[in-house]
């Protein structure tokens, strides 16, 4: 198991807690699959008998997050321990949550979770494992399997379908086949839950690793149908084999993809996923054979951009994932770029995450990286002042030259701030000669 955490230790000291006051209390669910397989876990939950008002007393500072399905948050050090009390789940009438719930055994709570691998229990105190669902022998096998009947998992809660299917991805674990088969039964109604969390999990999907085997496996159970049709549409858009050796869009997508690093953003994830989305939209096959893709960066950033909103994704992340797709082609005109351009393409927000999307595109197409490389030398060898540079002159200059404040007021400023980043204008007092010399100042009409 791995070592203990900080935010371990606090709740072990929970668990201690309710013990102390004469309740049973364990680890339960997700993080005592992670610690069997020696990964720290992210979160940690805690299993009770204690009632909900008992934990409530028992903690200084709770949250009632689910106090009506038995959670309760105890809040220690800024961390949220999520304590929930033993129980059975009444009919779900909403694909998500039970109508109610009534608190009863350890055996009981057990039969109401998900899958057998998040199944079990842990003692913290002992380390014995409390499996009363098959959790280990599946977590041994590397297997995805639902507790009880597969099906009346995913008619309880919509979204296991698409949690069955990050699991099997992260863990590169088989999904057992009456769980499968359950699971492109209920694809098709994961609609009839939340988009937000729908986004959620597909963003977990894109960002614990194994993203491409979660794309293979959305697509043949379903869910891509369901919730991102458009990512189908890539399947068997050939490309030209001189510059996609590796074949159609889906298959060179797929390929940039696998190469995301576990841990990644998921703007960089969902700009790598959608970065060609509307090549299938824009090709084109000249009488020659020669086929094309034009406007597909701009159709496709208005394409990814709606996609991550019906997602209900943050408008942070809507506009970082349409820059992306919109630009993800633009570094390969680097080395023929003005220096100007060169300068504010490199200092523009994002342009880090446009570089790592970039690369993965290269490295899932012909690898070549000369331009990403040349990017790369202009960003170590300009200083930040070199990129962005204080103005020599503002608006204030052109008003004392004359210049009333207008189109051209403008223009006139982002000539001088051009010449400045090729390093043709180094002053004040160049930048003013210039405007004098080119423009006039009050002596013309600057209309």
């Amino acid at each position: 198991m791995a070592p203990e955490s900080e935010k371990e230790a606090r709740a072990r000291w929970c668990v201690r807690k309710l013990r102390e006051a004469g309740f049973k209390a364990y680890f339960a669910g997700g993080c005592v699959r992670d610690q069997i397989l020696g990964v720290t876990p992210k979160d940690y939950d805690i299993a009770t008998d204690a009632r909900p008002e008992v934990v409530q007393r028992l903690f200084d500072r709770t949250v009632a997050v689910g106090a009506r399905f038995g959670s309760i948050a105890v809040i220690l050090d800024g961390d949220q321990y999520e304590v929930t009390t033993f129980r059975a789940d009444a009919e779900y009438l909403d694909g998500r949550h039970p109508s109610a719930v009534r608190f009863g055994t350890i055996e009981e709570d057990a039969r109401r979770r998900d899958f057998t691998i998040g199944g079990m229990y842990l003692d913290p105190e002992s380390g014995r494992v409390i499996d009363l669902v098959g959790g280990m022998r599946d977590l041994r096998a590397g297997i995805i399997r639902a507790i009880g009947d597969p099906r009346d998992r995913f008619k309880e809660d919509r979204l296991r379908v698409l949690r069955g299917a990050r699991f099997a991805a992260r863990l590169d674990f088989t999904i057992e086949p009456a769980t499968w088969d359950a699971m492109k039964s209920a694809a098709p109604t994961i609609t009839e839950i939340a988009a937000e969390r729908i986004g959620e999990e597909l963003v977990m999907l894109m960002t614990e690793g194994g993203a491409a085997r979660g794309m293979d496996l959305l697509r043949d159970c379903g869910l891509w149908a369901a919730i991102v049709p458009e990512v189908l549409e890539m399947i068997g858009c050939a490309q030209p084999e001189n510059f996609h050796p590796e074949g159609d869009v889906w298959s060179h997508t797929r390929l940039g993809v696998s190469m995301l690093p576990r841990g990644c953003t998921e703007t960089v994830a969902f700009g790598i996923l959608l970065h060609d989305i509307a090549k299938p939209r824009c090709r084109s096959v000249a009488p020659g054979g020669k086929i094309t893709f034009y406007g597909h960066t701009e159709r496709g950033a208005e394409i990814a951009a709606a996609i991550m909103a019906r997602l209900r994704r943050s408008n942070f992340v809507q506009q970082r994932v349409a820059y992306l797709v919109r630009d993800h082609l633009r570094l390969c005109m680097a080395p023929r770029m003005r220096r100007s351009t060169l300068k504010r393409m490199i200092s523009e927000d994002g342009f880090d995450e446009l570089m790592q999307v970039a690369m993965l595109d290269a490295m899932a197409s012909s690898s070549y990286l000369g331009y990403w490389h040349f990017c790369r030398r202009a960003m170590a060898e300009m200083s930040a002042e070199e990129i962005q540079p204080r103005r020599l002159i503002g608006g204030n200059d052109l008003i004392g030259l004359g210049f009333p404040p207008g189109p051209r007021f403008k223009e006139i400023l982002k000539e001088v701030e051009d010449l400045q980043l090729d390093g043709a204008l180094t002053s004040r007092e160049q930048a003013l000669d210039y405007v004098r010399a080119h423009h006039g100042g009050a002596s013309r009409n600057p209309e």
